[in-house]
């Protein structure tokens, strides 16, 4: 390893000088640490080091970095086929994991459209459900990122920083995410929530929007870039009833949640909620672009050639990665694993709080796993704090990254693959830190 980073270091010289070649808006992004390989839950850097990685390249990598068994399916397809595009011609691969997909997703959820990343299979969710409904607008959750292309964006509020300039346009309303510091004390949030949402979309509709002109729903089932927030089971539920209720289609943005992050395939099965339709990408291809918007064959049918079009989707090399990134998930069992590990650094996480009054909530599903820091006196979200123990805990060997409207939240996504033992170093390291830093 030391020889091939002595190889692969003479690059690092223009890291200090990356504003020269890249957009602040792409390389201004924490840490911006310097790596010459990845494998399995590592990074390793240029300075030697080797570090834990508890983002998964931000929730992508759910069967760890470089899987052998995925690197062998990009090698072989290489060999033959490179590029689509699909439609002009048709390969093996994409009918293939279309295929599989089907075995894992919920009933109906069968037809695909493949593109390239999270925010395209958004873009084809909400052009789907307004073509096939012939109405207007898009209701969707504050707080919940869908994406930054204007159509995605019009429904994202994680952050107004997000949507500064731009005027995005599509026809969207807003509705309030079940956020635990809304609940009453004392109250049940399978209770409070649901009551909340009835009130709530009565307003919408008496005062705003009428229910016959509404498109969709989007929403992601736990909340991602907005804080890591796990919403009541019940909640959920009423949303798809509403839906039903007035014929408006449900969308669940499952871009982060999919593929095994909450412990099931999707946060769908987690929830027992079942969407018209889905958008999924990030874990999907064990880091090559890939993306779907999923559908049931009969909504799909209604989407004729012409409304939507794609060069690169469903990208013959990625869909391979997919297949085989499939194959470990099922042959490495990483969806007990997933809820074995979640509950496991949970536990551990929940000891920690109780030593560190900093840690004002910790919350998770799966290996979806949010810590929020806070003032201990006044409860104020620090988003300071964050980054200066994200910065120690790199400079100790472990990556962690942010979330939440004042980056206030540490989001722990490590790999599926994930052990015991690694979790332990992980949060061995982000223990010694907090005692710094309170200290």
């Amino acid at each position: 390893m030391t020889k091939q980073i002595e190889e692969k270091n003479d690059w690092t010289h223009m890291v200090g000088h990356i504003g020269n070649y890249l957009a602040p808006s792409m390389a201004k992004d924490h840490p911006n640490l310097p790596v010459v390989k990845a494998e399995g839950c590592y990074y390793y850097g240029v300075d030697g080091k080797k570090y834990l990685d508890f983002t998964s390249g931000i929730a992508v990598e759910n069967v760890g970095h470089r899987h052998p068994k995925v690197v062998q399916a990009i090698k072989d397809s290489a060999d033959y086929l490179i590029h689509g595009p699909s439609g002009v011609i048709i390969y093996e691969s994409i009918l293939k994991l279309a295929a599989e997909l089907q075995k894992i997703l919920p009933p109906k959820l069968d037809n695909f459209f493949f593109a390239n990343s999270g925010t395209e299979a958004i873009e084809g969710a909400l052009k789907l459900a307004k073509y096939t409904t012939k109405r207007p607008y898009v209701v969707s959750f504050t707080g919940c990122f869908h994406g930054r292309s204007i159509g995605a964006l019009s429904v994202t509020t994680s952050k107004s920083a997000y949507r500064k300039h731009l005027q995005p346009s599509w026809l969207a309303y807003q509705l309030p995410y079940a956020l635990p510091e809304d609940l009453p004390e004392g109250a049940d949030p399978e209770v409070f929530f649901p009551e909340k949402l009835e009130r709530d979309v009565k307003k919408l509709f008496n005062h705003q929007v009428s229910p016959e002109e509404v498109a969709c729903m989007i929403i992601e089932p736990v909340l991602g870039e907005g804080g890591y927030i796990i919403p009541p089971k019940a909640w959920l539920k009423k949303i798809r009833e509403i839906c039903d209720r007035h014929g408006i289609l449900l969308i669940f943005d499952e871009v982060q949640t999919g593929f095994g992050r909450t412990g099931n395939w999707f946060a769908a099965q987690t929830f027992d909620v079942k969407p018209d339709i889905m958008a999924v990408a990030k874990g999907i291809a064990a880091g090559l672009p890939l993306s779907a918007t999923i559908a049931s064959k009969e909504l799909m049918d209604q989407w004729p050639l012409g409304s939507h079009g794609t060069t690169f989707g469903g990208n013959p090399i990625a869909c391979s990665a997919a297949l085989a990134s499939l194959e470990v998930m099922k042959e490495e069992n990483l969806l007990q694993n997933a809820q074995d590990m979640g509950e496991y650094a949970m536990n551990r996480l929940r000891k920690m709080q109780e030593n560190f009054p900093i840690i004002r909530e910790v919350r998770g599903v799966g290996l979806m796993i949010g810590i929020e820091l806070g003032n201990p006196e006044t409860g104020e979200p620090d988003g300071k704090a964050v980054m200066d123990v994200l910065d120690g805990c790199l400079e100790g060997g472990v990556l962690f990254y942010l979330c939440g409207n004042s980056g206030e939240v540490i989001r722990m996504i490590p790999p599926l693959t994930v052990s015991k033992s690694q979790i332990d170093d992980g949060l061995d390291i982000l223990e010694d830190v907090l005692k710094n830093y309170q200290s």
